[in-house]
């Protein structure tokens, strides 16, 4: 990340501001300071899919930088679900530092018939533009606050956050969609290497 430890641990542990940096996610309700309730939205051209779900933020680290979220939730006509352990720490390395995870996920239903090949190359599209958007928001704190913090969005301070700071940008509506058009060739294109052994032209 472009910025020191401390200024990205700010923005991890502030899970409505890095909701925004998912792709078509969105917290839409803050039921206590570790429970919250989402969805996430998938666009397939002019059809859309819509998860609803709840996290827990089961534990969180500030020494260590680290937390660990729990999430499940299911689709709009109930026929398919999804659970999340995932587990996320900030390093520091020198004036940067890295956002480390590891996750553990399970599908049912229909999501699950998609296939273990092409969920793994969705999900790595899908962090790459999580990374991406993390990334600039982890570069506005840095240059627009000496302190680099970010107080969650409801203004409540999270536990064991620094000191308050005005919010960074919001990620565009754009930038966070989660386009499966988008998903879909890329999953094609990587199918196409692993057939011909180079990239389609």
């Amino acid at each position: 990340m472009p910025a020191s430890a401390d200024v990205a641990w700010a923005l991890l542990h502030d899970l409505q501001a890095v909701a925004q940096c998912m792709p078509g996610a969105a917290i839409t309700e803050r039921i206590d300071e570790r429970h919250f309730k989402g969805t996430v939205t998938v666009r397939i051209g002019p059809a859309s899919m819509s998860f609803r779900g709840e996290v827990e933020l089961k534990e969180i680290d500030a020494a260590a930088r680290t937390l660990r979220l729990l999430g499940k939730g299911t689709d709009s006509t109930g026929t398919s679900g999804a659970s999340m352990d995932l587990t996320a720490r900030i390093e520091a390395a020198g004036d940067l530092s890295n956002l480390v995870g590891t996750s553990e996920v399970s599908m049912s239903g229909k999501a699950a018939a998609f296939g273990g090949r092409a969920m793994t190359t969705v999900a790595d599209q899908v962090l790459k533009q999580f990374a991406g958007n993390f990334a600039t928001r982890v570069t506005s704190l840095a240059g627009g606050s000496p302190s680099g913090a970010s107080p969650p969005a409801d203004g409540a301070e999270a536990p064991g956050a620094p000191a308050a700071a005005a919010p960074p940008p919001a990620v565009s509506h754009r930038s966070r969609e989660l386009n499966g058009l988008a998903l879909m060739w890329a999953v094609f294109r990587d199918w196409l290497r692993a057939l011909f052994g180079k990239s389609p032209a």
